[in-house]
């Protein structure tokens, strides 16, 4: 599979891209900063994985930088979060220059990373976290619940995925996602994170839910 990748330079995105690359697929990431397209531990990729791996480098605000990562992919995957130099509602407006690229391109699967407590699962995080949404993490949170319209509306093939507090750790494997209110947020690795968002992009069960991982 070919996967169009925005957020690579992430924590998330840097554990997606050494994990599709270690399951044979193909990638470009577009990125701000090409010398951060790394593994999760800070090395360089090279070796059999590199060949696979295109760097674009440009801005996701970018139309025409965009739809160059975006040709040619059979999917695509967003985790984006909020970076110096950007406007605050980078992940928002970034999701709808996206969605615009696959459009036009005709390219129908999109997986999104977004937050437990956005939009309908706020009652999903602790009443310390429901403080901060509504205080110092307002902005952020008030963009995520934007880029979740702006897909839900794409009339693409989409999953979102809405982790919980998110930690460095390595990969366990022991995840619960499902699509039910009950799930409440827990911390998750982005590992796990990368590996479900692997997964869940060629299953077709999950296309058009939205999904707490944690």
């Amino acid at each position: 599979m070919h996967i169009a990748v925005f957020g690579a330079t992430g924590g998330t995105g840097r554990n997606f891209t050494a994990q599709a690359l270690d399951a044979g697929h193909t990638l470009t990431a577009l990125v701000r900063h090409p010398a951060r397209l790394r593994h999760p531990d800070g090395r360089p990729f090279a070796g059999g994985g590199q060949d696979r791996l295109r760097g674009i480098e440009g801005n996701v605000l970018d139309p025409a930088a965009v739809a160059e990562t975006v040709a040619g992919a059979d999917a695509v995957f967003v985790t984006l979060g909020m970076t110096r130099g950007n406007p605050p509602d980078v992940v928002s407006s970034g999701t709808a220059v996206v969605v615009d690229a696959m459009k036009g391109a005709g390219v129908r699967r999109l997986v999104v990373v977004s937050s437990l407590g956005v939009a309908d699962s706020r009652d999903q995080v602790p009443w310390w976290f429901k403080l901060l949404m509504t205080t110092a993490l307002r902005p952020r949170f008030v963009d995520k619940a934007d880029q979740e319209q702006t897909v839900r509306e794409s009339g693409l093939d989409w999953t979102i995925l809405r982790p919980g507090g998110l930690t460095n750790g390595p990969a366990t494997g022991r995840t619960d996602v499902g699509t039910q209110a009950h799930v409440m947020a827990r911390t998750i690795s982005r590992a796990d994170v990368a590996a479900v968002a692997l997964r869940v992009m060629g299953t077709a069960g999950t296309v058009r839910r939205v999904m707490a991982v944690t």
